[in-house]
């Protein structure tokens, strides 16, 4: 991961971030003050960013928002301070209201971003000063550290590239937390073809079975939020298994990049998860990205022991197949 240390300092007021890139400096550069780039990290899984004002000048705003698995909007508000072209820049970070006003009764932060080249590539070190310690320790408590990590934890994609990245390497299964699981594949196809294939139930019928052997024997989709999906799946030989299926509620919608739901096996009494799912294309290829929700970790682990992973690398194979005809 490329945050390598995060550290508080309650005598200077200050948190530092240490991170390591593979890249030039340049490079490094680009995607911390370009406004496309830096939507694809800034803010940790599930609460990605959207930069509708970036003037990057000194004196200029930048104004953003983060976006909740539920919809909620969080807003923050940049002011440049000083600029030294890839060497480094200052803002004044603040959280905002709708309208991109600065909040006053939540601490404002300076932070000074520097980034040096490095043998290997590029290191960036941020640093932020807080007015007070009541307001560092506040910050702390609501989650800074935290969300700056695994934010700027997934910057390495952005940097290399999608094929470069995740081409041949099939389904991805990572671990975020207790309760959180990132799902990551890349689809040779492009976005709007790879969100039709999740939102109409013909091809979602050709695609998702999971290992050979089954059929889905019901597909009813609503994909408008506040609308409700129900999946069942047999075995084509009964004495394979026991059909089974899911049912949920969407939550959230931006076609053809985002769309959140909620997931519960039919006919039981197990907890929903929460199902994050995002697309972004590259050079006409789509990476699927699905950040899962768990109740627990006894309920994430056992539900990755089902051989889950394997079953949606089956799924998403097949899915590219799709796509061909589609």
């Amino acid at each position: 991961m490329p945050v390598t240390d995060v550290t508080t300092d309650p005598e200077t007021l200050t948190l530092t971030m240490t991170a390591d890139f593979a890249a030039p400096v340049e490079r490094v550069w680009g995607a911390f003050t370009e406004p496309r780039q830096l939507e694809r990290f800034w803010g940790p899984p599930g609460y990605p960013a959207t930069f509708p004002a970036f003037d990057f000048a000194v004196g200029g705003v930048a104004r953003y928002y983060m976006t909740s698995p539920r919809g909620e909007r969080h807003h923050g508000r940049w002011e440049f301070l000083a600029i030294e072209p890839t060497s480094s820049f200052s803002i004044l970070d603040s959280f905002a209201d709708e309208d991109g006003r600065p909040v006053d009764d939540l601490p404002a932060t300076r932070t000074v971003y520097a980034f040096e080249a490095t043998a290997d590539g590029a290191r960036v070190v941020s640093t932020s000063y807080f007015p007070s310690v009541e307001a560092l320790e506040q910050l702390v408590a609501m989650g800074m550290v935290e969300g700056l990590t695994m934010g700027v934890n997934q910057l390495d994609l952005v940097l290399q590239g999608l094929r470069d990245f995740a081409q041949g390497k099939g389904t991805q299964t990572e671990l975020l937390d207790d309760t959180h699981v990132r799902i990551t594949r890349l689809i040779d196809g492009p976005i709007d073809l790879v969100w039709r294939a999740h939102q109409e139930p013909e091809l979602i019928q050709q695609w998702l079975l999971g290992p050979d052997g089954w059929r889905m024997s019901a597909c009813e989709v609503d994909p408008s939020v506040g609308g409700r999906y129900r999946y069942e799946w047999e075995p084509l030989d009964a004495a394979a298994g026991e059909p089974f299926g899911f049912d949920g509620e969407t939550l959230l919608s931006e076609a053809p990049r985002r769309a959140v739901t909620t997931e519960h096996m039919t006919g039981t009494d197990f907890p929903s998860t929460l199902n994050d799912l995002t697309l972004y294309e590259e050079d006409g290829a789509t990476l699927i990205t699905l950040l899962i929700e768990y109740p627990d970790r006894e309920t994430r682990d056992m539900v990755l022991a089902t051989g889950m992973t394997d079953g949606m690398e089956a799924s998403y194979a097949r899915l590219e197949r799709t796509l061909v005809t589609a």
